[in-house]
């Protein structure tokens, strides 16, 4: 009896699954922008996401969301154009979900600056993507930016700044954000650490 209950639930929830896809799938050929986005997104995602035809389907449906002013559509061809490469129209849509404080959009347009992706390669802008994207707890941005301190890129060397924000990586649950901050910290207080403090241990 049991069984039959529970058959009869997943049953009964798939097609409901399918029937509220329906309805979003009207209402977007209505032109309802954030219908198209709901439909589209569980196309773009997941499994689904590894498969061309049902990504290109969902892809669809987010580049209608986004000419239909939804933003989030736009937010995802942003990335799904980054990641075929396209360097030059992903920019065109990440800059803007950047301004929109979207954080894996500041994190995309930091390293595009970085590695100088259909851009000339500029170090201040990198800097400052990261640091947008480490303002919203990015831990691999806020990493990003210790590095950039570290080296001096575009920036005056500061040990001190590296080592702030190797701290805020690491309050992100970035470890090795948290590795590089225990380290340098280490230093400053003349604690040892490494190689050679392991090995001045074994005489101890």
């Amino acid at each position: 009896m049991l069984k039959i209950i529970i058959l009869f639930t997943v049953f009964t929830m798939a097609t409901l699954t399918a029937s509220n896809a329906d309805d979003l799938k009207n209402a977007c050929h209505e032109n309802n922008a954030t219908a198209c986005y709901l439909y589209g997104l569980p196309l773009v995602t997941g499994d689904n996401e590894k498969i061309q035809d049902i990504r290109e389907e969902g892809l669809s449906y987010m580049r209608k969301a986004c000419l239909l002013d939804e933003t989030r559509g736009c937010d995802i061809m942003g990335k799904n154009y980054y990641k075929n490469e396209n360097y030059r129209i992903a920019r065109e849509y990440l800059e803007k979900s950047c301004a929109r404080s979207v954080k894996f959009a500041c994190e995309i347009m930091g390293t595009i600056y970085r590695d100088g992706h259909a851009v000339r390669p500029d170090d201040v802008k990198s800097r400052e993507y990261y640091e947008q994207a480490c303002d919203l707890k990015s831990g691999d941005a806020c990493f990003n930016v210790a590095i950039i301190y570290r080296g001096g890129f575009g920036v005056v060397k500061s040990r001190e700044k590296e080592k702030a924000f190797y701290k805020k990586g690491c309050d992100e649950g970035l470890k090795a954000g948290c590795d590089r901050f225990v380290e340098l910290d280490n230093e400053d207080k003349g604690i040892e650490t490494g190689i050679w403090a392991t090995v001045k241990g074994w005489f101890k």
